[in-house]
């Protein structure tokens, strides 16, 4: 007896085969895993001036059935020091921004992305390398005092001298003024070898500094400027006030 074979179907797990005249096709449905990358950051090397701040940008890309991203940034030398989660801030689209300052470590950096699904379930995770530098602190800008003056030199006791001078910073062009700042002034009097603080000043726009005092004995006088981040303190010359008493 004759047969002719028509069609077989068979089921495979996993798929499912159709064999027709004896050729088999297969067709077989996956589904993608989820992705997560860091695609950006911006800028690197992350440069630092010293005693600033620089923010740093981070582009993730990440498949749509991401629910979450997070992301955390460490130092691969003098081991890691991971940044707390409240330093890094999410923006929109999986982009995230990090400041870092001059107390950071200088050198390489790794930035890792975790992706996380709908349940909280870990899916994914993509790590990018960037590097810091930080700049060196600069050298200290020279300044000086001129033109202090303690004023009159000769005053009878208990009545006003006046204080005054100009605070001066040396840049590129010369010498300018320095704008709000704070010069102390100190007094010395005769047969003491200690100087007392008298009174303090913040310069104005022209950096002059201008006080008044009662001294009761005669002594000298001078300015004292601290300096700061950027300036070297300075001292001024001294000025001698002679005290007169009054006589009867």
């Amino acid at each position: 007896m004759r047969k002719l074979a028509v069609g077989i179907i068979s089921a495979l797990a996993g798929g499912t085969m159709l064999m027709f005249g004896g050729v088999a096709t297969a067709s077989t449905t996956t589904t993608a895993a989820p992705e997560v990358e860091i695609v950006d950051i911006s800028p690197n090397p992350v440069v630092v001036k010293w005693g600033g701040e620089t923010t740093a940008s981070f582009k993730v890309n990440a498949s749509s059935d991401v629910e979450k991203v997070e992301l955390s940034v460490e130092p691969l030398t003098r081991g890691p020091r991971a940044l707390a989660a409240k330093d890094i801030k999410p923006l929109e689209d999986w982009r995230f921004s990090v400041p870092f300052d001059s107390r950071d470590y200088e050198g390489k950096w790794r930035a890792t992305a975790v992706a996380f699904d709908k349940d909280g379930k870990r899916v994914a995770r993509d790590t990018s390398f960037f590097a810091v530098d930080i700049e060196k602190r600069r050298t200290k800008a020279a300044t000086r005092i001129i033109g202090f003056e303690a004023s009159p030199s000769r005053v009878f006791k208990g009545r006003s001298v006046n204080l005054s001078g100009r605070l001066l910073v040396k840049d590129g062009r010369g010498w300018d003024t320095v704008r709000n700042a704070e010069v102390s002034l100190f007094y010395r009097a005769n047969g003491s070898s200690g100087w007392k603080w008298v009174d303090s000043d913040r310069t104005d726009r022209r950096g002059k500094f201008d006080t008044r005092t009662r001294p009761f004995k005669s002594g000298s006088y001078k300015a004292v400027y601290k300096g700061s981040f950027r300036t070297e303190g300075t001292s001024s010359d001294t000025e001698y006030v002679r005290v007169i008493r009054f006589r009867r």
